[in-house]
């Protein structure tokens, strides 16, 4: 018992001074270009006493190199709204491209279904004329009912027109919005 006693004040005393670390202060502090030129201004007088013109001239040196970064700092602040400047313009060009493509995309559209429903309203009207002519051939028809069948097929052919005239207002459409 005498021996564990020691024994385990050591590993304990070990463990816990090995536990310990050493915490640094990480926190960084911005440093101003002035600061740390003066700072460097006073290492350099500590280092040897300089005359006042050689003093002054490390000063106005210092002070040209900052105007220097100031006039670099202003160029690259310039090129940057430029920059961003350009990106917005070319983005509204891009939008202004892709809503353009979109009309066209619907207008065609619009046309094929414009020319289907031709097609359909022209079979429509043969199909009526066919039976008319058959129903003619055959006698089955009074001359009011050739007449009805006459008016349908010329209301028939008027539709037909019309939606000849629109696919032509489209395919106008189409032609403006590609050119």
């Amino acid at each position: 018992m005498n021996t564990k006693l020691p024994l385990t004040l050591v590993l304990l005393l070990s463990g816990c001074l090995l536990s310990a670390q050493v915490v640094k202060d990480t926190v960084s502090k911005p440093i101003d270009s002035v600061a740390l030129q003066q700072i460097e201004l006073q290492k350099v007088a500590k280092e040897k006493t300089l005359t006042p013109v050689e003093a002054a001239a490390i000063k106005k040196a210092a002070e040209q190199k900052q105007k220097e970064a100031e006039k670099m700092k202003a160029a690259a602040e310039k090129e940057a709204k430029k920059l961003e400047k350009e990106q917005r313009k070319l983005e509204k060009e891009q939008k202004r491209f892709e809503k353009e493509q979109k009309r066209i995309a619907s207008a065609e559209k619009s046309l094929i279904k414009s020319k289907e429903k031709l097609v359909k309203e022209r079979k429509r009207l043969e199909k009526m004329q066919t039976k008319l002519e058959k129903s003619k051939r055959k006698g089955k028809i009074s001359e009011i009912d050739i007449e009805k069948e006459n008016i349908k097929i010329s209301k028939q052919q008027i539709k037909i027109k019309e939606i000849q005239e629109d696919i032509d207002k489209a395919e106008k459409k189409v032609n403006k919005l590609r050119n």
